[in-house]
């Protein structure tokens, strides 16, 4: 995303990260687990190639993503996925409004 020229490639698939909207750099990005003077250094990858974060984004207009392996929400403490279901999940709401919203990419996280 950021390298506007080039285009990013999601490291795990290969295939193009065509929006800000599947991106999950930007996703992090917004739940500030990316600085932005970070954010050019960073790899790219679509939401559902980063399982361990996309399992907690329960949405209707989000497909499903299950995380299988020791970070898989389902053998996780009941709490901290209910926390994390509601953070990330937010987090998603934004990035799909960011191209709207007007807002300077400082501005983005939430």
């Amino acid at each position: 995303m950021a390298r506007c020229d080039e285009g990013y490639r999601c490291e795990v698939c290969d295939r193009d990260v065509e929006a800000i909207t599947e991106s999950d750099l930007y996703l992090r990005y917004v739940l500030g687990e990316v600085p932005l003077e970070r954010l050019h250094l960073q790899r790219e990858r679509h939401i559902p190639c980063n399982p361990a974060l996309a399992q907690y984004i329960v949405d209707d207009n989000f497909e499903r993503v299950i995380c299988d392996g020791p970070f898989a929400k389902r053998i996780l403490d009941a709490e901290f996925v209910a926390h994390e279901e509601n953070r990330v999940t937010a987090g998603w709401r934004r990035l799909q409004s960011l191209p709207t919203s007007g807002l300077t990419i400082a501005e983005y996280p939430i």
